[in-house]
């Protein structure tokens, strides 16, 4: 797709998952990302790394932008850039996706619609409610329950609306509940007709409240039930009874972490996998990337090692990183990543062995344990051999200590850079709120990282560990964990293997601890 471009995307109801292939591919192509409140921001984790992501998210009163300014953003970026439009549910129905693509056809900017699942279908789906049934609904309508205030009167033909569909369905309508309620029993539905609101519609913090109609609007009022929710209203409501009770026990083994929120704090290419992993597992991830990666601010160093190969014993790889910047490294200069495999190759991890053979490098010592210790413990008499270790800036001295310990000649050569991360998801926000039940480290830059993002969000340390005291530490090895707890944190899980899998199996078999 070429620049100056506009993708009206729905984002669907809220379930990541439900994003479609094609608004999947748009964000991946995008340069910027313009995303309202129900779009769920783990959608962004498809964008390119240097996309810009613009937040214009719209709540009861509170406005981030007025419809008018995120119209002129559009512009603004759509006459030379790869622009998505990210709206939850579907673009076209109340989401006012067909002003902005009017605004974008006036304004001669080329432009699309990607549909997407709207929550009016979605939300009663995950609730055991089919808004159309052979036996109980033969129609069904789609009604905004907060209109343009703007407007002189109602443009809601009450009195036909009321007996003529079998299901109504409203958006955005908890405020107006008692109205909406009145309006429709005073126009001739029975007050006994049966009634769900839910609200997150096909999240983990999904509700749901039943009543009828004519009580439902105390029954929202005495649980305490807020925006954003769908209100379903019609016979179809009274399966949820048998559906959901079949949905129920499709669930009595549900995924062991259902409903967890967990942040994970991985650098942005690399978050995915575990994201994924938790997903799996029932938890709904929440990426907040506090470091990225870098290239030296001196490449001499390393090319000059890189060049002198040959005059190598031993070539060790101590991240997944380390063996990306080197192999794009070796491709700059000229030189065959072929000659990797003259001297022996350790990797510290299985994933920093897969990635070497990946590129068609198989790693001649891969060490029990995924630590310096067992590296040094493990690789045998290299008393008199020299070896490189190209790492990041901020590796631990460790690994360099002990192996000159035993004799080895060691070029410790900076391949890469840690760098403070691009998070920006309200994780601050979401800590005060008590929202996020576990936080995860895979290293000790993603702990000081996390501390140094918080301060810099608002967040001093010694607030941030009090707001941390409820929440479970996972810690994705020894030396992670010994740094959480320099920074006062509890950490309640420590993996047993030091990978991702072992990350999340200790965090499966906590939760296991817990329910049993």
């Amino acid at each position: 797709m070429s620049a100056g471009f506009v993708s009206l995307v729905g984002a669907g109801p809220g379930d990541p998952g439900l994003i479609t292939v094609k608004g999947m591919q748009r964000l991946q192509q995008a340069d910027v990302v313009v995303y309202d409140y129900l779009a769920n921001p783990d959608l962004l984790n498809y964008c390119p790394n240097g996309a810009e992501r613009i937040y214009v998210g719209k709540q009861a009163n509170r406005h981030t932008l007025t419809q008018d300014e995120i119209n002129a953003l559009l512009i603004e970026h759509g006459r030379t850039k790869r622009v998505v439009r990210l709206k939850g549910g579907d673009p076209y129905i109340f989401g006012r996706g067909g002003e902005e693509a009017d605004i974008l056809q006036q304004a001669g900017i080329a432009w699309e619609v990607v549909p997407g699942i709207s929550s009016g279908v979605a939300a009663p789906a995950y609730a055991g409610i089919p808004v159309t049934h052979r036996e109980l609904a033969s129609s069904v309508a789609f009604i905004t329950g907060h209109e343009d205030p703007a407007k002189p009167q109602t443009a809601i033909n009450w009195s036909s609306l009321a007996t003529a569909v079998d299901t109504l369905v409203f958006y955005m309508g908890v405020g107006n509940l008692p109205e909406i309620a009145e309006k429709l029993v005073s126009n001739g539905r029975s007050a006994d007709t049966p009634v769900a609101v839910i609200r997150w519609g096909t999240k983990p913090e999904q509700e749901v409240v039943t009543a009828s109609l004519g009580t439902i609007a105390e029954a929202v009022v005495r649980v305490g039930l807020k925006p954003p929710a769908i209100t379903v209203v019609g016979e179809v409501v009274r399966l949820r009874e048998k559906l959901g009770d079949l949905m129920q026990r499709a669930l009595d083994q549900p995924p062991p972490l259902t409903g967890q929120r967990i942040v994970v704090t991985r650098a942005r290419e690399q978050a995915s996998a575990l994201s994924a992993q938790l997903l799996a597992a029932g938890a709904e991830p929440i990426e907040y990337p506090v470091i990225g990666f870098a290239p030296p601010d001196d490449w001499e160093p390393l090319d000059r090692a890189l060049v002198a190969l040959g005059g190598y014993d031993w070539v060790i790889f101590t991240s997944v990183n380390g063996v990306r910047f080197v192999l794009e490294r070796m491709r700059d200069l000229g030189i065959d990543t072929a000659e990797l495999t003259c001297p022996s190759v350790g990797a510290i991890g299985p994933a920093t062995a897969a990635e070497l053979e990946q590129a068609g490098i198989r790693p001649t010592f891969v060490p029990s344990e995924f630590v310096a210790e067992a590296v040094i413990a493990q690789i045998g008499d290299v008393a008199g051999q020299r070896l490189l270790l190209p790492r990041a800036d901020i590796a631990r001295e460790a690994l360099v200590e002990g192996l000159e310990a035993k004799g080895a000649t060691v070029d410790n050569v900076v391949a890469y850079r840690t760098v403070l991360g691009d998070a920006e998801t309200d994780v601050v926000q979401q800590l005060r709120e008590r929202r996020i039940d576990a936080v995860t480290f895979t290293s000790s830059s993603t702990v000081r990282n996390f501390f140094s993002r918080l301060e810099q969000s608002g967040l001093p340390n010694r607030e941030a560990r009090a707001l941390l005291e409820d929440v479970t530490i996972a810690a994705i090895g020894p030396i992670t964990a010994r740094t959480a707890r320099d920074y006062g944190l509890t950490v309640a899980i420590e993996a047993d293997r030091y990978t991702i899998d072992g990350l999340v199996g200790a965090l499966i078999e906590a939760q296991s601890r817990i329910g049993a």
